[in-house]
């Protein structure tokens, strides 16, 4: 038995009481040691915050968008690669509803926009300016991203889903360049509630550059290696940009007294004393996405019981149309038996720490593939299969099927991608493979679960917004 603290989870609606079928998002908080051991100092344990995005409903009804597609008319571009983006953006723009709000922005030499922030109920007229768009130039990205990211403002909703969409083929080579910049220009459009997902096409992009910005824009990265592909792609980011159920998120974990947060994995976060902050813009529907804070525990005597935090979400219900506020608290006690202990592990939380450590190692693999350290490299990845196939052995049957898949997905992951790293020729390919997938950990891109309809909820008490 978990020997946890008893928490409860509240839900505060914007507008009015919910109704039984309300669909709201599920907070679930976890502790990957609910019992530590007694008597030992400055432990390290790992906090677990997770989210899950409810279905949408089965009528019609999503939230409305509003994006740009920024797309690279570089001289790089052309042939099939620019043939196949114009088929990309069109069957994009033929999905869109009336009231969806789209933009075309290119970029080359400089960035230029095709056409401006519109409703999509123009389609025909949208679609025939796509149609014009041919290759040429340089490479502009950052002031590609900032033209497409002015487009969205022109029309920016809380109602919206707002999000732009860059898609490139090569290295930026014109303006600011670095994915330090790219990263920090991401960051500042999330604090807008406009969320980047980027597309890299072929083997000459930075993936680097592509990927940073991605996660600091909370959106998607994607690699497309053949131009072929790029409608398939399209389609896969249109799924998910027309599944969100919720934005505008704001999350707030309140340490204990005594307890010191280390570090958020794997992803942005604010760190001020006892106050964690973590941005995220957007969840879509069935998605979980989770953060796993690493904090010190100080010491505790057999069988003494202590609070480890208190966790507050607030969050726009797209669906509702109401402001939605959470909140639930979690703590743990010691046991001078190790037996104890280990038995009390929660192995779902044990286990997406588990994930995130892997990806952190699978970064640091990379970096030392880059130095030349070939054989440090896959020494870590290595590892990294091995840890992750015990922990799947070990928790079969005991945690949820997709996060059962997940373990068994990335042992077999960083087992492929350690034997290619010594080969030369294998590893422009494998680098940009290894930062698509390291983003797609970090955010939990794919990640979907039974939505919180189909579980069973936590205790739940909801009341009107104050006027």
């Amino acid at each position: 038995m978990l020997a946890v603290l008893p928490f409860l989870t509240f839900c505060e609606l914007g507008a009015s009481t919910p109704s039984e079928t309300s669909s709201q998002i599920q907070l679930d908080v976890g502790v990957s040691n609910p019992t530590m051991l007694a008597g030992k100092k400055n432990q390290i344990n790992h906090l677990r915050i997770s989210l899950t995005g409810f279905d949408l409903p089965k009528s019609d009804r999503r939230p409305p968008v509003n994006t740009a597609i920024v797309i690279d008319q570089s001289g790089s571009m052309g042939g099939e690669k620019i043939a196949q983006a114009r088929n990309a953006a069109i069957a994009a723009v033929e999905r869109l509803r009336d009231d969806d709000i789209v933009s075309i922005v290119l970029y080359s030499d400089s960035a230029t926009v095709l056409v401006p922030a519109t409703k999509a109920s123009d389609r025909e007229s949208i679609i025939r300016k796509i149609q014009t768009i041919q290759a040429q130039g340089s490479t502009a990205l950052f002031a590609g991203v900032s033209k497409g990211a002015a487009e969205v403002r022109k029309f920016i909703d809380g109602d919206y889903v707002n999000r732009v969409i860059l898609l490139s083929d090569g290295k930026a080579n014109v303006g600011p360049k670095s994915p330090r910049e790219l990263e920090r220009l991401g960051a500042s459009l999330v604090k807008e509630g406009i969320s980047v997902s980027t597309l890299g096409l072929g083997l000459g992009y930075n993936e680097d550059l592509m990927g940073r910005l991605a996660s600091a824009g909370s959106g998607n990265h994607m690699f497309v290696e053949a131009a072929d592909d790029l409608v398939a792609v399209f389609q896969k980011e249109f799924n998910d940009l027309l599944s969100v159920v919720a934005s505008e998120f704001e999350i707030h974990a309140k340490l204990a007294e005594g307890i010191r947060a280390v570090r958020v994995l794997n992803s942005e976060a604010d760190i001020s004393g006892q106050d964690i902050y973590v941005p995220l813009t957007q969840l879509y529907a069935r998605q979980q996405r989770y953060f796993i804070v690493e904090v010190e525990v100080p010491g505790g005597e057999n069988g003494a019981e202590m609070p480890m935090a208190e966790v507050s979400i607030k969050y726009k219900n797209l669906i509702s149309d109401t402001t939605d506020k959470l909140t639930s608290s979690i703590g743990i006690r010691f046991s001078d038996d190790a037996k104890v202990v280990e038995e009390n592990r929660d192995l779902e939380t044990y286990a997406q720490c588990a994930i995130q450590f892997a990806n952190d190692a699978n970064i640091r693999a990379t970096l030392l593939r880059d130095q030349g350290k070939i054989e440090e490299a896959k020494q870590l990845l290595i590892t990294n299969c091995y840890q992750l196939n015990k922990l799947s052995a070990e928790s079969r049957g005991c945690i949820a099927e997709p996060l059962a898949l997940e373990l068994e997905r990335n042992a077999k992951l960083n087992g492929m991608q350690s034997e290619l790293l010594d080969l030369p020729m294998e590893w422009t390919r494998s680098r940009k493979q290894m930062i698509f997938e390291q983003n797609r950990n970090a955010s939990q891109q794919d990640y979907r679960v039974d939505s919180p309809s189909q579980v069973s909820p936590p205790a739940v008490q909801s009341s009107p917004k104050s006027p």
